[in-house]
């Protein structure tokens, strides 16, 4: 394939999927954004919060990518039966896991609040917001499930269509609920929680209106309780539980992240919340590109192409620099903007300046590793390496130093910040070792 149609191909699949990820991370700009003109406290609060939700999406981004790590190749192999069984395992375990934190959130919100800070109002405010936005899990669950095996099927833009239509939702739903504009009642933090659970569920249903209209893979529901294809089961473990293994040990080093910053004072959590949110949206396309990534070199390796796939993985990597640089230069161009648009006090105003420096060199690393680790080994089926890898890096580095730094050494808060900013370079000799022995090019398939 040449470089300009290979281009064309990645950025064909990319652009809905980065834009998709792009509006999905305005929510929470715009929770912080509004929340911000209540009180610095339902800020804090919302964000620590949404922890329980990063933590849940650990799961069912796990069993997505697993998902999309085999039906990928049986796509490019053209395998519609197999696809549609690797869709109704992914919605098994999808559903179940979304029930299981519904139910936590909706039975004991404060509890789980205590994990992230000893804090009595923001324990009190996420508490709120917890016991209200305990419906969105078990619905997302549902809704990216179908998102994943959408842009593997070609149906990238509708699955950005119907997310993005979602966010737009959300956003008003937020400003109508936490305001209380028009005829709705105001409900502070409550109602960006139930803002959230009612675009949750305008994405179930416009995904149930284009199944029954046949625009996408269709869900056997008798699958989820009774596939017997045990081989494919096997598979589907197989490649899933390391994504799993590696999404839980990475997003618990992150949780941490947010437990450490919660007990350096609510300054430090409304500073890192907003440079976290400036981060995430900057690097939509960063993730679009991973995602894209996985699809193409998938798509090549189930039909045979292996020095295509080495050949097109080197040129992925080149670009991922590229995009990530970009990415940086951007963050901090936004910077001055940023400091002006968001009200906090002179403190966290401070806190944030120099976050959101860290932030432009992080996302850098983080482009390249998210190319590589969270695309182009996956699409081969080498899930296990990036599972040590990020495990080590966070566990055995930079979570210990993060907190030697804050509660043993009393470093200050930017000083521990960028402590827990080293994890994407740490690994990265680690993961460009590895890609160079090419285990990640084979065909998975049967």
């Amino acid at each position: 394939m040449k470089d300009k149609g290979l281009y064309k191909n990645l950025f064909t699949i990319v652009l809905p999927i980065a834009f998709q990820y792009f509006m999905s991370s305005l929510v929470s700009a715009s929770d912080a954004f509004m929340l911000g003109f209540l009180n610095q406290d339902s800020l804090s609060a919302s964000s620590l919060a949404g922890q329980v939700a990063f933590v849940y999406s650990l799961f069912f981004l796990a069993f997505v990518s697993g998902c999309n790590v085999i039906a990928a190749q049986y796509w490019g192999k053209k395998d519609r039966v197999t696809v549609e069984n690797i869709l109704a395992l992914t919605m098994r375990y999808s559903l179940l896991v979304g029930a299981v934190f519904t139910l936590g959130a909706f039975i004991f919100p404060e509890y789980i609040m205590r994990f992230f800070t000893n804090d009595p109002e923001l324990v009190r405010l996420g508490g709120v917001y917890l016991r209200t936005v305990s419906l969105s899990y078990v619905l997302a669950g549902f809704s990216q499930a179908y998102f994943g095996i959408m842009k593997i099927c070609d149906c990238a833009r509708l699955s950005s269509l119907i997310g993005s239509l979602a966010v737009v939702f959300n956003i008003i739903a937020n400003g109508c609920f936490i305001f209380g504009i028009g005829p709705f009642p105001e409900m502070g933090i409550s109602g960006a929680a139930l803002a959230t659970v009612l675009a949750r569920a305008f994405e179930c249903i416009f995904i149930l209106v284009v199944i029954l209209r046949g625009k996408c893979l269709p869900l056997r529901v008798g699958k989820m309780f009774r596939l017997n294809d045990a081989a494919l089961h096997k598979d589907y473990i197989k490649y899933t539980l390391p994504l799993l293994l590696n999404q839980l040990g990475w997003g618990g080093g992150v949780t941490m992240y947010s437990v450490i910053m919660g007990r350096l004072g609510t300054d430090a959590v409304a500073a890192n919340s907003i440079a976290s949110i400036v981060r995430c949206i900057i690097a939509s396309l960063c993730w679009g590109i991973a995602s894209g990534v996985g699809i193409i070199l998938g798509g090549m390796l189930g039909r045979n192409e292996i020095e295509e796939a080495k050949k097109a993985g080197g040129k992925f990597v080149r670009l991922s620099i590229l995009i990530g640089v970009c990415s940086g230069v951007v963050i901090l161009a936004l910077t001055p903007v940023i400091l002006k648009v968001i009200t906090l006090n002179d403190q966290a105003q401070f806190y944030l300046k120099y976050m959101m420096f860290m932030a432009a060199y992080y996302i850098i690393g983080n482009s390249l590793n998210s190319t590589i680790i969270g695309g182009m080994f996956p699409a081969g089926g080498d899930t296990r390496f990036g599972m040590i890898c990020d495990i080590v890096t966070l566990w055995c580095v930079v979570v210990p130093m993060g907190m030697i730094g804050a509660f043993v050494l009393k470093l200050p808060v930017l000083a521990v910040a960028f402590i827990i900013t080293l994890d994407e370079f740490v690994k990265i000799p680690a993961v460009y070792k590895h890609y160079m022995k090419y285990k990640w090019v084979k065909n998975i398939t049967r």
